[in-house]
């Protein structure tokens, strides 16, 4: 596993764990990382120092992973929101958003996955949606 710092055309900064830097690119280069703060698809590494353990920090407890920005809480905010008032749909995301649309499938709140052309398709058929600034539980590491 390995931790880069990233940045998106807004300059936004997270970071956010890969398997290995081929898995970067692979997902870099298939349009699937996106801005953890405004939902860009523009993503790209940011200047990061190394970062190396002394003796002391290695023996400090620390959590997983602890909400600390507004940002940050918000986001968690908007994600409890959605996974408790949205069905996830997963890949048929397109499929159902139109069929809503359409009006063959009564509506609902939903969330899943689309690719680029998918999503602009829907877009300009004018299919209201919206991206979300996080991956579904079910994709997250």
């Amino acid at each position: 596993m390995i931790q880069y710092a990233l940045k998106c055309d807004k300059e936004h900064a997270f970071d956010s764990w890969f398997q290995s830097a081929a898995a970067f690119d692979a997902l870099k280069s298939g349009g699937h990382l996106s801005c953890a703060v405004c939902g860009s698809s523009d993503v790209s590494k940011a200047i990061m120092a190394p970062r190396v353990a002394t003796v002391s920090e290695e023996k400090v407890d620390k959590p997983l992973q602890k909400v600390e920005t507004d940002q940050e809480k918000a986001l968690t905010e908007l994600r409890r929101h959605v996974e408790e008032n949205a069905d996830y749909v997963g890949p048929r995301f397109a499929e159902e958003a139109r069929s809503m649309y359409l009006g063959t499938t009564p509506e609902r709140a939903i969330y899943g996955e689309a690719n680029g052309a998918e999503a602009k398709a829907l877009i300009e058929d004018g299919v209201p949606v919206a991206p979300l600034p996080f991956l579904p539980n079910r994709k997250a590491n």
